[in-house]
């Protein structure tokens, strides 16, 4: 008998058999935390965490969504999952990302700039390998496969820089700003269908209080518009005044969520004077729904996996990178 100590410190389990080599992106946690994944191979209980449910077979893990995460994406439009990245990836992407900011203007790349406002940081995703290697990171690529049908493109990545000093985004959503036909979400053969979403890599902690993403859980939904009164006209200002059915989400440094732009959303006034939120917005939608709008110069920059993840393709095609599980960038 093995003993693993749960990640939350506070619980342990028992695994019976041999113990399997844990890959160094797989975090263990235990029943007090998270609902146990059963391998009857090899007759070993294994837990999951974050996003990804592992199952021993034969030797080779596979990855895919865990009925929690399902069952919650589906009634809420959006996930906030924990620890995504490892202290090692979270501390190479902040160097990546101080680099960005603290790079002149006339010293950055072609195809790399800085809005006037210094909020937005165009392609802030090729900036770094390091930062690259978050499009398909382990802790989202279930995800990003199954929300496509196994047809997955990857359209952009802008980097977010928010301080106090910038002006809030009021509430909004696809289907308010291009008509109700613009995007999808469909749940079928017990998996989700989602034409258009946006992960969230953070790279700063953010507490109650300080502002940042506001949500409308379950509005993907939403069978009518959204008034045009309801919630101070999708602007809001202060903490005070979030109304009861919007949630602040304060995700930590590591963290990711993952949303569907159906979803109403917008943010809220980042509040503290010495901190910054700092993000990553990457974007993904089905193969067969449009182009990219990643310039060449760009593209050029990039893996020949992430440049195959941008490609248009047919309803049929199966790009070379859905065969694998964990995808790794040469």
């Amino acid at each position: 008998m093995a003993f693993i100590r749960c990640r939350n410190e506070r619980f342990g389990f028992k695994m019976r058999g041999r113990t399997p080599a844990i890959p160094s992106n797989i975090q263990v946690v235990c029943s007090g935390c998270l609902p146990t994944e059963v391998c009857k191979e090899s007759e070993i209980s294994v837990l999951v965490f974050s996003v990804t449910v592992v199952k021993f077979r034969d030797s080779q893990q596979e990855l895919c969504m865990t009925p929690n995460q399902r069952y919650l994406f589906d009634i809420n439009g959006y996930l906030h999952i924990p620890q995504v990245l490892n202290a090692e990836e979270l501390a190479a992407a902040q160097a990546a990302v101080d680099r960005y900011i603290s790079t002149p203007e006339e010293e950055l790349p072609e195809g790399f700039s800085r809005s006037e406002d210094g909020k937005y940081y165009a392609n802030g995703f090729a900036f770094d390998k390091a930062l690259e290697a978050l499009v398909v990171h382990p802790g989202i690529w279930p995800i990003i496969k199954e929300f496509t049908h196994d047809c997955p493109a990857f359209s952009r990545g802008t980097l977010i820089v928010d301080t106090h000093q910038h002006e809030p985004f009021g509430l909004h959503c696809a289907r308010e700003d291009y008509g109700w036909q613009s995007t999808r979400f469909d749940t079928r053969e017990g998996r989700i269908f989602c034409d258009d979403f946006v992960i969230f890599p953070y790279f700063d902690d953010v507490f109650p209080g300080d502002g940042g993403l506001l949500v409308v859980p379950g509005s993907h939904k939403a069978a009518f518009d959204r008034p045009p009164r309801l919630f101070n006209c999708g602007v809001i200002a202060n903490r005070e005044d979030i109304p009861d059915s919007v949630v602040n989400v304060t995700p930590r440094a590591g963290d990711v969520v993952v949303m569907t732009e159906m979803l109403v959303h917008g943010t809220l006034k980042w509040q503290p004077q010495n901190r910054q939120r700092r993000l990553l917005v990457l974007r993904y939608r089905p193969q067969f729904k449009g182009q990219s709008r990643v310039t060449d110069v760009v593209r050029n920059r990039l893996s020949p996996q992430i440049r195959e993840l941008m490609d248009y393709g047919h309803y049929t095609d199966i790009k070379e990178i859905i065969k694998t599980d964990v995808v790794s960038l040469t």
